[in-house]
């Protein structure tokens, strides 16, 4: 798994599910030509995201791979990319005051839900890596 640089950098995580409702809530009850900003409150370093992927797998899949002792070793860090943000700052209370919208989900029980779903969906996302997916989505079987 390879993480930027140190891996400090932080972003705010939404889960998908409450971003496609705060979405809604805009397009239905939001003023034309306004604009909402949709946070998660959930600002995290990308090392810890990755440290509850990892904590998370040992117990959803405590049977690792052959050679593998724990998830966390899996963790590499690689070169930095040039200009990358270290911060992403998100400030939605306009949303949560103005539409009376704020996510249903927290960061762990959305980051519980988006494993699962993967775990669960192996054969989706087995394809987008081999690219049968994208060639059949265009046609190109």
């Amino acid at each position: 798994m390879p993480v930027y640089g140190d891996g400090m950098q932080i972003r705010d995580w939404l889960f998908v599910e409450d971003h496609a409702r705060a979405l809604y809530k805009v397009v239905t009850e939001g003023k034309l030509g306004e604009t909402y900003n949709i946070g998660g409150h959930n600002e995290k370093a990308n090392i810890e995201v990755v440290k509850t992927i990892c904590a998370l797998l040992e117990e959803l899949v405590p049977t690792k791979p052959e050679g593998v002792d724990e998830y966390q070793s899996l963790i590499t860090y690689v070169k930095d990319r040039p200009g990358h943000d270290v911060r992403y700052a998100i400030d939605a209370s306009k949303i949560e005051r103005e539409l009376g919208w704020k996510p249903e989900e927290t960061f762990e029980s959305g980051i519980r839900k988006t494993v699962e779903w993967y775990l669960n969906n192996k054969e989706w996302w087995t394809r987008v890596l081999d690219g049968s997916y994208t060639r059949e989505r265009l046609g190109n079987n």
